[in-house]
């Protein structure tokens, strides 16, 4: 688990790019910090004559030896690699790669991934991976570099490509240091989709000139012609079996680490059976840890330490702070990007402390995905009947969410109203917010990919939901949010449910049983059988904090000038007086308003640590 970043570039680059790239990594690999600096002529280059780079910052977890550094050589230089990542249950493919005559000089997987490379090519290494990886490859032989994205999205990778010049990250504050100063500019429309989503889909990023490659995705850049391909490399596919034995399987390979290892548990369905896999298998010596939000409706970390008690796992209890005053900008800015999910915040504090304690972390993550556990989708389900009907109705600026509800979702087809059950602020928001112009897109989700069959036996209005949110809400949303808050503090965080082995035995289960009311029953099997019988009747409660309370203390100074600082920062896209008028609404008493203040409160701190960060680069 690591940080990654590079580049190939025509011309020789400023010695300070290679550094500056990898400064913007370290806190995602405190271990270990190495380059590779090669010459147009992918020789070793000297200051004057760098053209091409590979850059990695460590978090050690598997083989922390040296010799399991990155960038990491084949035995005859000719080919390199950059990975972050893990990928498990490796060591049959080891077997026979050593049958084949390869021979290890480390227990890591960066090395299985390196041969399995030069044995199988990019497509055969790929189908044999099992796990969360982003990594770029540099072929030598082939004047090839080929980097590719985990199936569901676990591990980031942003590029860019200009004028032949390409360059690559694990964030877009990695990469921005490759661009020239004229093509560091923000992107308008992928403001106008923060807006709208609280968060920027793929493949758009805040900078018109870096992209995010989507889940599931490979890129293929020609070192000869500069041309960039992608596509999609995986495509899921029904697996007939039981389901619990392939779980089980997927949490018992991400508990191999050399490193510390515990498990994130709430009061919640998906952590309660990932905890429940481990205790069931005897896995007992892993500690839990909780969020607590004490004198809140929001604290489960009573019915978890409950969970875990009766479990036998150790339980620690972690406090969120009161005042985020001191941290705001540290997270803003380990966000990377404007990023507006609320428990962000107390995922980021969670992370912090357990990293005292452990280095790796499995989580419950995916599971509201694979089961359709969101109630935003029954919601949805009722006004299926009219799919693509949509009615020319204006879209006229409002501050208010609560009006024209109706009339707004009538404007857009049934699946782009979907966005509306999740968003940030709504399309007349979004005009009243940017002086009233209209909207190039009331939606900004990318087409959904093909997730795997639909149940034959039902449910198809369901599976369009469900594509919606793979393409989208989990990999853009769920996932990144997961990655850049626990790798802020250089803690890796696994995900069992989102293997894909155990995804594909779930496409295989009928409607009736993957979508329940209440849902997730098909869990109830996976569940230890110490805990409540009443255990899947508790009200589902997310994870969210207490905002209203950080808005009203700690962030009420942010409120003024707000106005001004977005106007400036945007260019004027978004309007100082609309800005300051929303403001002066939620301190008037308009309490519904606190999640979509926070949202403006993100966006003017993160465009102006990236414009400094612009200036500060030159």
């Amino acid at each position: 688990m690591c940080g990654i970043a590079g580049f190939f570039s025509r011309l020789p680059v400023n010695p300070a790019v290679p550094q500056a790239m990898l400064d913007e990594l370290h806190r995602r690999g405190p271990d270990d910090a190495s380059r590779l600096l090669l010459d147009g002529e992918l020789t070793p280059a000297a200051d004057d004559a760098i053209h091409n780079a590979m850059l990695h910052a460590r978090l050690a977890i598997i083989d922390p030896r040296p010799a399991a550094n990155q960038p990491m050589a084949s035995d005859d230089g000719q080919v390199w690699i950059c990975y972050n990542g893990e990928v498990y249950d490796w060591e049959a493919g080891k077997a026979e790669l050593e049958a084949g005559g390869a021979v290890f000089r480390t227990h890591s997987d960066t090395e299985f991934i390196l041969r399995g490379y030069q044995a199988w090519g990019i497509e055969g290494l790929l189908a044999r991976l099992r796990g969360m990886f982003a990594f770029a490859i540099l072929d030598k032989r082939g004047g090839k570099v080929h980097l590719a994205r985990d199936r569901m999205g676990e591990k980031p990778l942003l590029y860019s490509l200009r004028d032949g010049n390409f360059a690559y990250g694990s964030l877009v504050r990695a990469v921005l240091p490759f661009l020239p100063a004229e093509q560091r500019d923000f992107n308008p429309a992928a403001i106008d989709a923060y807006l709208a989503h609280r968060y920027i889909p793929s493949p758009a990023t805040v900078f018109s000139h870096i992209q995010r490659l989507e889940n599931g995705y490979r890129l293929e850049f020609d070192l000869n012609t500069r041309q960039l391909a992608k596509q999609r490399y995986w495509q899921p596919q029904a697996e007939a079996g039981d389901w619990l034995p392939e779980l089980d399987r997927a949490v018992a390979m991400r508990t191999v680490a050399d490193r510390p290892l515990g498990v994130l548990l709430s009061g919640g369905i998906d952590s309660t059976v990932i905890a429940s896999r481990l205790a069931t298998q005897q896995l007992t010596q892993f500690s839990s840890f909780t969020a607590a939000f004490p004198g809140t409706s929001l604290d489960e970390s009573a019915d978890a330490a409950d969970s875990a008690r009766r479990m036998g796992l150790p339980n620690v209890r972690v406090e969120m702070p009161e005042n985020l005053a001191a941290d705001f900008e540290r997270i803003v800015a380990d966000l990377d990007q404007p990023f507006a999910d609320p428990s962000s915040f107390p995922t980021w504090y969670l992370a912090r402390e357990v990293t005292r304690h452990v280095k790796v972390v499995l989580v419950g993550d995916g599971g509201d995905e694979l089961l359709a556990g969101y109630k935003r989708m029954g919601k949805h389900l009722r006004t299926r009947w009219r799919q693509n009907i949509r009615l020319p109705l204006p879209i006229k600026p409002q501050l208010d969410s609560k009006r024209g509800k109706l009339a707004t979702e009538l404007a857009m087809d049934w699946t782009s109203a979907y966005s509306l059950r999740f968003s940030g602020f709504t399309p007349g928001q979004r005009r009243f917010l940017q002086g009233g112009r209209k909207l190039e897109k009331l939606c900004h989700w990318r087409a959904p990919d093909d997730i795997g069959p639909a149940p034959k036996d039902g449910a198809p209005g369901l599976h369009q939901l469900l594509e919606l949110d793979f393409a989208n809400y989990l990999p853009d949303y769920i996932l990144q949010k997961s990655d850049l808050c626990t790798m802020a503090h250089g803690l890796e965080g696994r995900a069992p449910l989102l293997d894909h082995g155990f995804y594909q035995r779930l496409l295989a289960a009928s409607a009736a049983e993957r979508y329940t009311k209440p849902a997730k029953q098909i869990l109830r099997r996976a569940i230890h059988p110490a805990l409540p019988a009443d255990f899947f009747q508790r009200k589902k409660r997310g994870f969210n904090p207490p905002l209203s309370g950080w808005l009203r203390t700690s962030l009420a100074p942010r409120f003024d000038g707000l106005g001004a600082r977005l106007a400036e920062s945007t260019n004027g896209q978004l309007d100082a007086a609309a800005v300051d008028a929303f403001a002066q609404s939620y301190r008037d008493g308009a309490g519904h308003l606190a999640e979509q203040m926070l949202q403006l409160l993100i966006l003017d701190e993160s465009l102006a640590q990236l414009r400094r960060l612009c200036r500060t680069l030159g």
